[in-house]
């Protein structure tokens, strides 16, 4: 929440109107800070207010945007301190620790800090961009966060059977779960694997896309474990024969968060694996994804249009979901009915009605296709097109006044408009519907803490596709490994993404039967750019390395 001292401190400077600050000033949460809101307004000069505020309050500014500060000295304070008190150690001596701040009127507790460092502290004041920068690499004690798990059932499940089985397990499973799922959470894993095999049991995270190894317990605590994990997914514990279903509700570091699980037999005892679902990280913002400009306009351009069909393409965990929730989220207006119909419900959209589809019951992505056509809507959202029935409807529904989002399962964005044909979809029925497609991967971002220059041979950038005359001029970067990054040198991920609008030229292409291939080599005449150029892109940005676009772009012949 806003620091109240905070905010007499703009009210002084007059740099901010009242207005803008309301909205800021009705979060109440204790965990953020709110103040860092500010950067997101365009008018907003952060370097030019912390000037006059730290010749107002006779301070010494210093720009920390480039600084590097060593892990050691971060240590020095705990991420919910640093939340408590805005201030952030980023030098230690014997004669005091100097600590960087945003807010001028910090200096009112700086005998608190005292108390804190236990040594005597120095005040400077920074811009609030390259605080929020320092903040970023501050990570949460494992002890903090386990003190806030707490399990989140409604009344309704809260039995007394349920209590009565967690008490069946020891506290120190109780425990150890806690510390498994809030070390996930610190590590912004998106998925947990808990594996049984013949004489181990070990337990993986996938964090930026790749698995890694961050337990081995004793076999002997597997089963109670597993056992915890189905308790808590309101799982049938008796039954170990079959796969189950369930879901996690839990309130870690005053965040709500949904693990999605999943338990599988094997031959060893039960494989379970848990998505992680944090709302917060959600990006509905589109201008956020990492579109180019280019890219963005014809995406909105498509998604705007009064009907149609836009389609969304990449592997499992490329990002899909996130980008139609985001397109959902600028459609979503009072004056529009959006329906969706997805396996599952990743995501909970105010305004938007969610549907779960349940092939056991018999309700599939077409049979709700067919009853949100009897709905009045103007936007439906499919999760997957998986087969011709689906398509079909799909199809019939963009022709007949709705916008209609879906995803597909495609190498690129060419290849889909052939699987579409391929399911037996007509081509004239396919470019009267098909507004955009667009494909997508996700690359690890480079991280910021142990960024470094690193020299690639041109004649690798140039057998990546790029001109010679551009990669002799070219800058790569790499990551060397640090304590943020746990030694990978990555990061978070980026999304790179190709984008293909249907001209009148590629809809004559489709109508003759042409090959994804021609299709593919008119929209590169017509300036799309492939996943092999946009991740080439980010190379040349600093955002990530040749190897890591490479392997996620796929082969590109055109390119």
């Amino acid at each position: 929440m806003f620091r109240k001292e905070f905010v007499d401190v703009i009210s002084q400077t007059g740099m901010v109107p009242v207005k803008d600050l309301r909205p800021l000033l009705n979060n109440k949460t204790e965990a953020e800070i709110t103040e860092l809101k500010l950067l997101e307004f365009e008018f907003f000069d952060d370097v030019r207010f912390a000037k006059v505020v730290a010749e107002k309050y006779n301070l010494t500014f210093i720009d920390l945007a480039n600084a590097k500060m060593s892990d050691s000295v971060l240590s020095l304070i705990k991420k919910s301190d640093a939340i408590k008190y805005r201030a952030i150690p980023i030098q230690k001596t014997a004669k005091a620790v100097t600590v960087a701040v945003y807010d001028p009127s910090i200096a009112k507790i700086k005998t608190e800090l005292q108390t804190l460092f236990q040594h005597n502290v120095e005040l400077i004041l920074t811009n609030i961009g390259s605080w929020s920068k320092i903040f970023s690499r501050l990570t949460d004690s494992i002890d903090d966060i386990l003190e806030t798990v707490r399990e989140i059932r409604p009344e309704s499940e809260a039995d007394e059977k349920h209590d009565t089985k967690s008490e069946e397990i020891g506290e120190d499973i109780i425990r150890l779960v806690n510390r498994i799922l809030a070390e996930a959470f610190i590590k912004k894993a998106s998925d947990i694997h808990i594996e049984p095999y013949e004489h181990v049991f070990r337990i993986r995270f996938r964090v930026d896309g790749s698995l890694q190894e961050v337990m081995k317990p004793n076999k002997k605590l597997m089963l109670p474990i597993v056992s915890r994990l189905k308790i808590l997914s309101s799982m049938d514990i008796s039954e170990k024969r079959k796969p189950q279903d369930g879901r996690i509700k839990l309130e870690v570091g005053g965040k709500a968060i949904d693990y999605r699980v999943s338990s599988l037999p094997c031959l060893f005892g039960e494989k379970v694996c848990l998505r992680l679902l944090d709302k917060s990280n959600l990006q509905l913002d589109m201008m956020k994804l990492g579109f180019e400009k280019k890219q963005i306009a014809i995406f909105q351009e498509g998604i705007h249009q009064p009907f149609g069909m836009c389609l969304v393409t990449g592997p499992t965990g490329s990002g899909k979901t996130t980008t139609l929730y985001s397109a959902l989220a600028e459609l979503n207006t009072i004056d529009v009915n959006v329906s969706t119909a997805e396996d599952p419900c990743e995501y909970n959209l105010e305004g938007i009605n969610q549907v779960n589809v349940k092939k056991e019951v018999g309700l599939t992505f077409a049979t709700a296709l067919k009853a949100f056509l009897r709905q009045d809507p103007d936007i439906i959202m499919v999760g997957e097109i998986r087969d011709f029935e689906t398509g079909e409807i799909a199809v019939e529904a963009a022709l007949t006044g709705h916008m209609v989002l879906s995803t597909l399962h495609t190498n690129d964005a060419p290849s889909t408009i052939a699987r579409l044909l391929n399911m037996g979809i007509e081509p004239f029925l396919v470019t009267g519907a098909l507004n955009v497609v667009v494909a997508q991967r996700l690359c690890r971002k480079i991280c910021e803490g142990c960024k470094e220059e690193h020299s690639v041979p041109i004649e690798d950038l140039v057998a990546c596709g790029i001109a010679e005359s551009s990669a002799m001029k070219m800058k790569t970067y790499k990551g060397k490994g640090c304590g943020i990054c746990n030694g990978t040198g990555y990061k978070g991920r980026v999304a790179i993404y190709e984008v293909l609008a249907l001209s009148p030229i590629i809809k004559e292409i489709i109508l003759k039967h042409g090959t994804a291939d021609d299709i593919k080599k008119q929209a590169i005449k017509e300036g799309m750019k492939t996943l092999r150029m946009a991740a080439l892109t980010k190379v040349a940005q600093g955002f990530t390395t040749l190897d890591e676009a490479v392997s996620n772009s796929g082969s590109d012949k055109f390119s």
